[in-house]
């Protein structure tokens, strides 16, 4: 583990890109998340280009149909050794 080298972050990511980012890698369409999750497709287009917001229940259902937890969703560019979540 001395060769342990904590990774750098190369970009921040939004709430939206993060949901297109785990959308596109599962190379699954808006439509078929839409006909997954019964959230529609305008308004998954509107999430990811971060027009709406996520809220907590969309992103239970959306982390559901994108296999992630809802976290990973909502705090995209969280740094846990940084922030403090009080």
């Amino acid at each position: 583990m001395k060769d342990y080298r904590k990774a750098k972050k190369l970009v921040d990511v939004s709430v939206g890109e993060s949901v297109r980012i785990l959308r596109e890698l599962q190379e699954m369409s808006q439509n078929g998340l839409s006909e997954l999750t019964g959230i529609p497709q305008s308004t998954i287009s509107a999430i990811e280009n971060d027009r709406v917001n996520l809220g907590v229940e969309r992103a239970k259902i959306l982390a559901r149909a994108l296999k992630c937890h809802p976290a990973i969703l909502v705090f995209p560019g969280w740094d846990v050794h940084q922030e403090s979540a009080a």
